[in-house]
């Protein structure tokens, strides 16, 4: 075989090695762009998030060094798909409540599950913080709010879902919901436990966003 021949069947092989690579590119550019529009049409919205209740069975302040708080908290939450052709995969979600920022209870884990269209999802986690340290300028806001008989927590998840479209299952997407809880106690003094349980009926609407993750 000829030097010439050789380079011939070289050329040969770079244009259908050229050809593979266009052609592969084509299809993922229009696998893209079905999907794309697929999620147009749909158009997706974020699950609906209510907190119902909550029931405070314990809310003990230190009045004194070192400032711990210890807590235990129930709560209600419901979720709700209102898409029509969209199922919602919750995965890994972990709610916990803050106070001014602060988480005070441990995170709790919820059941992962899948949620058709428009079905409704309930979740009653125990939530609890026990000796958690908090800054004596937070005692002390604490102590003001207790004293008042009237405080804001705020009941937070943060997980990750994914979309269902047919058969298709989108990628994890950042889960976080935000439910503010006003308390209200009556008159507590000095930090001393509220209650021994108190159920309030809040039917609060939560701030959900979702965001594209790994």
């Amino acid at each position: 075989m000829s030097v010439k021949d050789c380079g011939h069947h070289h050329d040969e092989r770079k244009k259908l090695v050229r050809r593979l690579v266009m052609a592969a590119a084509l299809l993922i550019t229009l696998l893209a762009l079905v999907i794309f529009l697929v999620w147009a049409i749909l158009h997706p919205t974020k699950p609906r998030f209510v907190l119902q209740d909550v029931t405070v069975y314990n809310f003990t302040a230190a009045n004194g060094p070192p400032y711990i708080l210890t807590s235990t908290i129930q709560v209600t939450l419901s979720s709700k798909n209102p898409n029509d052709r969209i199922g919602i995969y919750y995965q890994k979600l972990d709610v916990y409540v803050t106070y001014r920022t602060q988480q005070i209870t441990v995170a709790t884990l919820l059941p992962s599950s899948y949620q058709g269209h428009h079905d409704v999802t309930v979740w009653s986690p125990f939530l609890s913080g026990y000796s958690v340290p908090i800054s004596p300028y937070l005692q002390q806001v604490l102590s003001q709010d207790l004293n008042v008989g009237s405080m804001l927590v705020t009941v937070r998840i943060a997980g990750k879902v994914k979309w269902k479209v047919g058969s298709w299952v989108s990628g994890k997407y950042h889960l976080d919901v935000n439910c503010p809880a006003y308390l209200r106690f009556g008159n507590p003094t000095g930090g001393i436990p509220v209650g021994p349980a108190l159920k309030l009926q809040l039917l609060q609407s939560c701030h959900v966003e979702t965001a594209l993750g790994s």
